[in-house]
């Protein structure tokens, strides 16, 4: 690895029902643990621009999230919107119904809505493809919508549809993406050991559920288990 295991990390804060001081409490442990973003719900921003400042780790929010099936028009104002709170990353969802149905126009079209924004802000976008819900012909031509569209990441999942991250759906990704764009490993990853094995295949981040973090950063075998999500 060429650097620390924690700043590979986009560390999630993305349960619905977190209530507001467990928001709090969850972010600020990610910033102690010097993550690379703290990936949070739209709703967190102000705390996690307040608990960001001056330190490693920046903001990262969701868009579209977990779904991805809202209008592209509509994307493009929520992306503008989390640009003009100061976010330094989006993650979002790209309509994966879109690529099931082969409409390849649409999918690029759905991700640059979002990347004709980031773009101009200087704004990192990650295009999330929910790769448990696709074929590897699929997720490949979906990665090629991505680069097309000129997003800065594809991310395989949301974690909150039934499946994460594979060996294979990675795979799949890095090999279309043949260097042109970064990809993230995300859901279901818990400890040092599955951290480890996506960073050693090619991935430069790592979706991870909050409560895995410490273990992932002290390399502990295993890790609490988040309750309701896979992320």
């Amino acid at each position: 690895m060429n650097k620390t295991i924690n700043r590979y990390l986009d560390a999630a804060v993305l349960y619905p029902e977190l209530e507001r001081y467990a928001a709090r409490q969850a972010i600020q442990s990610i910033v102690d643990y010097g993550c690379r973003t703290a990936c949070i719900r739209p709703c967190d921003i102000d705390i996690a621009a307040e608990l960001c400042r001056n330190t490693s780790t920046d903001v990262c929010v969701v868009l579209s999230f977990p779904h991805g099936c809202g209008l592209s028009r509509v994307k493009t104002l929520e992306a503008q919107a989390y640009v003009d709170e100061g976010v330094d990353e989006i993650d979002m969802v790209v309509n994966y119904s879109f690529i099931r149905s082969a409409r390849w126009d649409l999918v690029e079209e759905d991700i640059r809505a979002v990347s004709d924004v980031t773009r101009k802000q200087s704004t990192l976008l990650k295009v999330i493809l929910e790769t448990s819900e696709l074929t590897t012909e699929q997720i490949k031509q979906a990665t090629e919508c991505a680069v097309a569209a000129r997003a800065d990441y594809v991310k395989t999942s949301t974690g909150f549809a039934g499946g994460g991250a594979t060996v294979e759906a990675v795979q799949a990704m890095l090999e279309a993406a043949d260097g042109r764009i970064e990809v993230k490993a995300s859901g279901g990853i818990r400890d040092f050991s599955q951290a480890r094995t996506y960073i050693d295949l090619g991935v430069t981040r790592l979706g991870v559920g909050y409560p895995a973090v410490a273990a992932i950063c002290t390399g502990a075998p295993g890790s609490e288990r988040a309750q309701g999500s896979d992320y």
